[in-house]
Formats: C-alpha cells, structure tokens, sequence
C-alpha cells in the first residue's frame, strides 16, 4: 500500500482575524473553560463563533444527542464565513456521529479541523476518505483557556501553510536513533486501538506514525501496541514518535517503565522511535501537527521531527 492512498483536499490557508468555527462532537465542557478559550481566540485576533448546541449538556456526558452534535459539525464546514473548525474537547462520544457523517457536504467545504482525543477517529475518517488534512492540535476548552496551553509557533505556521520543525524545546527526544520520512497519521493510542476491527480502522501501512495518550499505565500502553502490532498496523511503519505520554506511570514504578514497556513490545521494529512531544494530552504549549502531510524524523543527536508540507493551499486564503 502506498503511504499516501489518496491526493489531499488541502483547505485554504486560514488568515488572520479569520472566523472559526467552535463545536463539541463529543463531551462537553466547563462553561468558564469554554469562556475563557473564547476570550483568548479573540485575543489573538480570531472571531469564534459557537455552535447553536456547543453550550448543551447531557445526555449523560454527552454534548448534546449524536443528532445535534452531527448538526454543528455539518453547519460549521458548511458555513461560508467561517475559515476553519475547532472542537471544544474530546472526552467521549464522537464514535457515535462516525457513520453519521455527510463526507459529500464537508468535500464541499474543506476547513483546517483542529481536534485530538477521541476526536482522532473523526479526524482519520475525513483523512482516509476524503484526503482532507488533520490539524492534531489545541481545542478551545482543553488548550485556550490555559495561560500556557497552546503552542502558537507551530499552529500559526499550520494555518498559514508555512514550514515548521519541532524538537528538543517541545519534549521531543530519542528512544531508538535514525531518520525516516513518510506521510504523518496517528493520534490517540487508545482510540486508534479501540476503531480496530471496525469499518474505520486505521490506514497505517507506509505512514510515519504519531501516538500519545492519558493517564494509561505502561502495561496498558504494551497491551496496545501490542494489538496494533498483532492487528498488523505496524507493518510497513516508517518511523514512530510517541506524545508526552502525560500521567502514563505506574505508582511507586521506576520512571522508566513506560520506555521499557514502549521498547519491549517494539521488538524487531526497525525504524527509529522518540518519544515526548507535547501534542494531544500535554501539561502545556499543546504542539499542532498536520496528519496527512510527508515529514520527517530525524532521532539521534538534536532530535527534530520536521513537516515537509503544507496542510493548506496558501493561495487563494479567506477569511
């Protein structure tokens, strides 16, 4: 299989004081976090705009029914003035609106779609079937609202298309050295594992594979790389760059077990592998990263993972 399967939909560069569109596919969030991330948008010169069920809580934790979830999502790429969409959170629910999903309508209106959690299978669904680039980084309610929750070098150059490298500064740092280029794809550990076996499963073959997770203990992360491995999703894999792995300890276990747990079940990969960059679940400056797009590691001395494309058409910008 080649690493790319399709061309990508690139959407127009997103310009400054562009109009973004704000919705929550799947839990919601705390009101003062959603205010908050509003008020830091417009401070960077951004209009946020919610969508009509954004603020809606419940059922359970849920935000909103799959139906009114699915209507903001479908609203906010189809509205013209908005330049691009941005999830409020992850938490839990969005494999719910995946069959749900008008993949005609959103082709018709392709935005940067900033998201990561359990948004990750939303997010590789219109990357595998439609080509449309996914922005793996910071959410309005998860991110913004933090004094220190977004990188802003890496998701400024992603919205303008412009080239960027991340590296020591970001976490990032090696486990097993060499260089390797392939079209970036990943997101969270445990939804890439839990969309196995289903009409949505990961497409990893040829790919230079991102993963990061939460709160997982090292046992647990084996377990899943484990079922990747066995389900035959690192075949092909070029390279692996793991996230922060935020909280992923055992108590009372060394602080090396989660690299001894990640190394082991790796046995006989061998491309290279590094590990702590801070995109997904991170204590801070939440890195954005374009799946879809080619890069390429380069593990051992500076350790650097550098994005070779853009994820958006730099002519013709709007916003």
């Amino acid at each position: 299989m080649a690493a790319r399967s399709m061309s990508l939909r690139r959407p127009p560069a997103v310009a400054e004081h562009a109009a973004i569109g704000i919705v929550a596919p799947a839990s919601f969030a705390q009101r003062e976090r959603v205010e908050d991330g509003i008020a830091a948008l417009r401070r960077l010169g951004f209009a946020p705009r919610l969508g009509k069920h954004a603020r809606e809580r419940g059922p359970i934790y849920f935000a909103g029914t799959a139906e009114k979830r699915m209507e903001d999502l479908h609203a906010a790429f189809a509205e013209k003035s908005t330049s691009a969409v941005m999830c409020l959170r992850g938490g839990y629910g969005s494999n719910y609106i995946l069959k749900r999903l008008d993949l005609k309508q959103i082709a018709r209106h392709p935005k940067p779609f900033f998201a990561y959690s359990d948004l990750t299978g939303v997010q590789l669904r219109l990357l595998d079937k439609l080509g449309l680039p996914a922005f793996h980084g910071p959410m309005l309610a998860a991110d913004f609202y933090l004094k220190d929750g977004v990188h802003m070098a890496s998701f400024r150059a992603a919205l303008a298309g412009q080239p960027y490298c991340v590296g020591a500064s970001e976490g990032l740092r090696t486990l097993r050295p060499g260089k390797a280029r392939g079209v970036l794809y990943g997101g969270c550990l445990s939804i890439l594992v839990s969309l196995l076996g289903t009409p949505w499963e990961p497409q990893t073959e040829g790919k230079l594979l991102f993963l990061e997770d939460v709160g997982v203990k090292p046992y647990q992360v084996d377990r899943m790389l484990w079922q990747l491995r066995a389900a035959g999703k690192l075949k092909g894999v070029r390279g692996i760059v793991f996230g922060e792995m935020l909280d992923c300890v055992s108590k009372d276990a060394p602080a090396e077990l989660l690299e001894d747990a990640i190394m082991s079940a790796l046995d006989g990969f061998k491309g290279p592998i590094a590990i702590g960059l801070r995109s997904g679940h991170v204590s801070r400056q939440n890195v954005t990263l374009t799946f879809g797009v080619r890069a390429e590691l380069r593990a051992g001395g500076e350790t650097e993972l550098e994005i070779l494309e853009a994820a958006v058409e730099k002519t013709g910008t709007r916003g």
